[in-house]
């Protein structure tokens, strides 16, 4: 299988998740794009099967436990100014434009005070990292999380959510938003429904309510990523940034 970058060409990932290495005509109407390229609706629901079926190209995994492991002990060293800065020669940045094996995936917020490979101390290679305003699960982010579990190998993701998310705090105002910020409102809203009647600060608790719903909603809408953590290839766990420490605390 052909790589450029890192990242598999779109013929020969159609041609190893379709079986037999051709596109079987669909008779289905209604169609979907996919990276560029359109795939009948039975295809595509084909191509995920095989996908979350297939085995990944990463020759050594790192378990979930050991990478949750690495990502604490990378934020440890952050908050307590001890930065390892791994992974960031030049010999390293050679190495990997050869090719990418991310330990962990990310989907963390776009928030400029949240910079992922810096809060948890890792290097080029290291993490695979999706970042829009309120770390809200879209169509495009779980598409990149399903590439980077099945075919890069990924055997963690981390919905990482902060303290003081300006997305979150929108959604909590229930004003119009311009343009299509409300796009990212609406997708926060759901979470914020299950907090209105809680105790305790309603910021904080609407945040932590978001990054569950989130890895909530990132199992339940694919079907590559529901099935990889059947199979015990995959945790989905929620994290919690305090700008103010920049400590990262796991969410029940």
């Amino acid at each position: 299988m052909s790589r450029i970058n890192g990242f598999v060409g779109r013929r020969d990932f159609l041609r190893w998740c379709v079986p037999g290495g051709s596109l079987v005509v669909a008779t289905a109407i209604k169609f979907a794009g996919v990276g560029g390229f359109a795939i009948g609706s039975g295809i595509l629901w084909e191509t995920q099967q095989a996908v979350a079926d297939a085995s990944s190209a990463n020759p050594n995994p790192v378990n979930p436990d050991k990478a949750l492991k690495r990502l604490l002990d990378g934020n440890k060293r952050f908050v307590n100014q001890k930065r390892q800065y791994p992974d960031q020669s030049l010999e390293h940045l050679r190495l990997v434009a050869k090719g990418q094996y991310p330990f962990a995936s990310i989907l963390g917020c776009a928030d400029s005070r949240v910079p992922t490979e810096i809060v948890f101390d890792q290097g080029l290679g290291d993490l695979f990292v999706v970042r829009v305003a309120g770390n809200v699960v879209s169509d495009m982010a779980i598409g990149s999380l399903e590439y980077s579990t099945a075919i890069l190998g990924c055997q963690l993701i981390v919905v990482l959510g902060h303290k003081r998310c300006g997305a979150v705090l929108e959604a909590l105002e229930e004003q119009p938003t311009p343009g299509r910020i409300s796009l990212i409102v609406e997708g926060i809203k759901p979470a914020i429904e299950k907090v209105k009647l809680r105790t305790g600060d309603i910021q904080e608790n609407a945040v932590v309510a978001n990054i569950q719903y989130q890895a909530e909603k990132l199992q339940e809408s694919s079907t590559i990523l529901a099935k990889l953590i059947r199979q015990g290839k995959l945790k989905i766990i929620g994290a919690f940034y305090d700008i103010d420490t920049g400590k990262v605390s796991i969410v029940a």
